[in-house]
């Protein structure tokens, strides 16, 4: 279900240290750690999806995604590096075998169970869109013959595509959030597709200047639960470590204690 945001900045909590930050993706996949000899993860993510994962101002990754990997691997014994490539960038990294999973807010749909094997969900979202505050966009109505934003890859996307015919607009893919909203807060773009609490979050923190004008409804197609995913049969070990270590940490309060501090509600 829907869940109210947090209005204060989230805190960083220092899980910096436990992931090398990778910023591209390197040939192969899991490697080993020269230190201990074991099996070191490539994990990738997106670069700007808060409150999932975003950089500080030091470029350390927070956010909920990030912070769940790191209680997961610790609780599971494994190393991972974390590669922030963007969405889409993360996802053929997976498909290319030169990362051996990807956790950024990705929504498990049947479509997409075709390429990867996913974990437990561990977030339910829906999706939304949002135009320029005290601005003329209201509604979809108010979007014939508009062009809209959209992130490359993404369910919100999906939702947007299926609205184009209807309501009388065209779309323009972007490939990180930030950009995008900075599109229409440019007023280059009528508006924005985005999953629901990353655009709440984005609105209560004060960083962007939108308004959310729609919604889709949580029993459609389009309200699909996340979940850390592998490229289709490989990594099972992985997997198999992600959802027990996901159950242990919901079990002893380590989620709700991640969620809690970007969100007021994890029900």
């Amino acid at each position: 279900m829907s869940m109210m945001l947090d209005r204060r900045q989230a805190l960083s909590l220092g899980f910096g240290g436990i992931a090398t930050l990778m910023l591209a993706a390197c040939g192969g996949g899991s490697s080993e750690s020269a230190a201990s000899g074991a099996t070191v993860y490539k994990i990738a993510t997106d670069t700007t999806f808060a409150p999932f994962e975003y950089a500080e101002a030091d470029g350390t990754y927070v956010g909920i995604d990030i912070e769940l990997l790191a209680s997961i691997a610790a609780d599971q014994g494994f190393e991972y590096e974390l590669q922030p490539l963007g969405f889409d960038a993360a996802l053929q990294a997976v498909q290319a075998s030169q990362a051996d999973g990807v956790i950024a807010g990705m929504s498990i749909t049947e479509e997409r169970k075709k390429i990867f094997d996913f974990s437990q969900p561990y977030y339910d979202s829906t999706v939304c869109a949002a135009a320029k505050a005290g601005g003329d966009i209201k509604s979809l109505d108010d979007l014939k013959g508009k062009t809209v934003a959209v992130k490359t890859g993404t369910m919100s996307e999906s939702w947007a595509n299926s609205l184009a015919e209807q309501y009388g607009f065209t779309t323009v893919a972007f490939d990180t959030s930030d950009v995008m909203y900075q599109d229409v807060a440019a007023g280059n773009t009528a508006c924005c597709f985005e999953d629901t609490p990353v655009m709440s979050y984005a609105i209560s923190t004060g960083n962007v200047a939108l308004e959310l004008i729609a919604e889709a409804e949580a029993d459609s197609e389009f309200a699909t639960p996340y979940g850390f995913a592998v490229n289709k049969g490989e990594n099972a070990e992985l997997l198999k470590m992600f959802d027990a270590g996901l159950a242990n940490i919901k079990s002893n309060g380590t989620y709700d204690q991640i969620v809690s501090k970007y969100v007021k509600s994890v029900e």
